[in-house]
């Protein structure tokens, strides 16, 4: 069996001055894998309606290339979400050859593919810029928000899993922040409401 933690990666980087200090570098990684998750499903979720004027009388498309276009952002999504999962791996331990064999990819093409997501994530990290003041509704505006405040972020994840459920088992109050906080670096819980 290959050994795939060879390339241990979870030094932790000092914290500005503005981030949550209780939160790993790593525990931030999985909430971004959360994020992109629920972008994807977003994503997903706006594909699945037929709009009352989108198709002809023949059900064609009246817009060709609409159906597309929808399908492309439903793919970036989805690579988006796997580049933060490999970014998640990476700062749990796991080597390039064994996010390499979970994608079906070469060790190189892994490392090529997604090492500049890892950088990107790192380097967030470290930035001691503020906060962009764009609106929220931005998705770069999300991410940086939620690498630097992530138990903010946390929580709003988790009323949006919260809002979605649909007969799923019990996923308790707390379907995101629960678990990411629940070790030693937890912050003391949900906020009230």
């Amino acid at each position: 069996m290959a050994d795939h933690t060879t390339e241990h990666t979870t030094d932790h980087t000092p914290a500005p001055d503005d981030r949550s200090d209780d939160c790993p570098d790593a525990a931030r990684a999985r909430l971004v894998m959360a994020y992109e998750a629920c972008r994807l499903a977003e994503s997903a979720r706006a594909a699945v309606p037929v709009g009352a004027h989108e198709l002809n009388p023949d059900g064609t498309a009246r817009a060709l290339g609409a159906a597309l276009a929808d399908a492309a952002r439903v793919l970036a999504a989805a690579r988006r979400f796997v580049a933060a999962a490999a970014v998640f791996e990476r700062l749990g331990g796991a080597g390039w050859h064994l996010v390499g064999d979970a994608l079906g990819l070469p060790t190189r093409t892994a490392r090529e593919h997604f090492a500049p997501a890892e950088a990107g994530f790192r380097a967030e990290l470290r930035s001691t810029e503020p906060r962009s003041a764009e609106p929220p509704g931005r998705a770069d505006w999300w991410r940086s928000h939620l690498v630097r405040e992530p138990h903010e972020a946390a929580l709003d994840l988790d009323d949006w899993v919260l809002r979605h459920a649909d007969g799923e088992t019990d996923l308790g109050p707390a379907p995101v922040s629960g678990a990411l906080f629940a070790g030693p670096h937890r912050p003391g819980g949900r906020r009230a409401t």
